[in-house]
């Protein structure tokens, strides 16, 4: 009886180990990388994901986060996500600019008008289905949910009200031509500089400005480093949930629609925190002493124009900013 007992025993134990091997060997890791600080909605967005799609999955998919850059720039980060070394991103707008630049329109200073049109343009657009499928194509990156971050402002150490304020402004920005070609004619001097130097360069002065979304200015204690928030309003920027096309298709189609599931709901909930939570970032960026400006918005657009309009003929071939503003 007791050699049976013992039996009995040994046996359940040994199919207890057998089926957590056996279920640690079925999961599936999924390498999720960011640029931004876990305090940025980027970052925020990729931990909600996270946990949304281990909850659904019942642990079958199991998201491991790398954020803060720890695997490299958002350049580096969508390289490595094009060629497989990593499978997802949550970043901004780089696969884009990377592998459909003729649709860079997206993500350019004063072209799109708010949230809800670059919605229309980006989901529900012929525009925005082509520069999608052209992103798969030739970046092996699909986009599986997209973000709003907020509309892009600008910040510097003097108030901003009129183009003419910024003459002999050092603006720091991504390295992006077109965006460069746009803030030159508005009558900046732009400074190409990484995301990850942002900070430095504003506190040692290698740049005397700096324009980015409010989570950004916020998550980067660029409060620190710069004392007025102008709202420009000039740009809105959004964060994408990206993966690997060929690790997207490895997966059975019950983890694909669960994966595209999760990551639209992530999305949303990123949205809604900006969203409902702008104000608030904004309050706190004034508590800590930044002081905000109402500039001449409609003077810098028009600034703008010409460059933009020249952008569509030289850059963004394949369509107009007037169709693009008929959405």
């Amino acid at each position: 009886m007791k050699k049976t007992s013992l039996f009995m025993g040994t046996l359940i134990l040994c199919l207890a180990i057998f089926s957590f091997m056996t279920s640690a060997q079925a999961a599936t890791k999924i390498q999720l990388a960011s640029a931004y600080e876990p305090t940025h909605i980027c970052a925020k967005t990729a931990e909600k994901f996270k946990t949304l799609l281990e909850k659904g999955s019942n642990g079958e998919l199991v998201v491991e986060l790398f954020l803060a850059g720890v695997m490299g720039s958002e350049e580096e980060i969508t390289e490595s996500v094009s060629i497989g070394a990593v499978q997802m991103q949550s970043g901004g707008g780089l696969p884009i600019k990377t592998f459909a630049p003729k649709y860079y329109f997206l993500d350019s200073p004063y072209v799109i008008r708010d949230w809800a049109h670059y919605q229309k343009v980006f989901w529900d657009s012929p525009l925005g289905e082509a520069a999608r499928k052209e992103i798969a194509e030739k970046g092996n990156t699909m986009y599986l949910g997209v973000v709003y971050r907020g509309m892009r402002q600008f910040t510097s150490n003097k108030p901003i009200i009129t183009p003419k304020d910024l003459e002999g402004i050092k603006l720091r920005l991504p390295q992006l031509p077109t965006w460069i070609a746009v803030w030159k004619a508005v009558g900046a001097l732009p400074v190409p500089v990484a995301l990850t130097e942002l900070f430095s360069a504003l506190q040692t002065g290698v740049a005397d400005a700096s324009e980015g979304d409010v989570s950004q200015i916020h998550s980067f204690h660029l409060d620190e480093v710069q004392k007025y928030l102008s709202m420009t309003n000039h740009l809105v920027q959004t964060g994408a949930l990206t993966i690997n096309k060929k690790f997207y298709e490895s997966l059975s189609q019950q983890q694909q629609e669960l994966i595209t599931k999760v990551a639209k709901e992530a999305c949303a909930w990123g949205s809604e925190q900006i969203l409902s939570g702008e104000k608030d970032l904004i309050a706190d960026l004034e508590k800590k002493g930044m002081q905000v400006v109402i500039p001449e918005a409609d003077a810098f657009r028009e600034k703008a124009k010409p460059a933009v309009e020249e952008l569509f003929k030289t850059q963004w071939p394949v369509t107009t900013w007037k169709e693009v503003l008929s959405y």
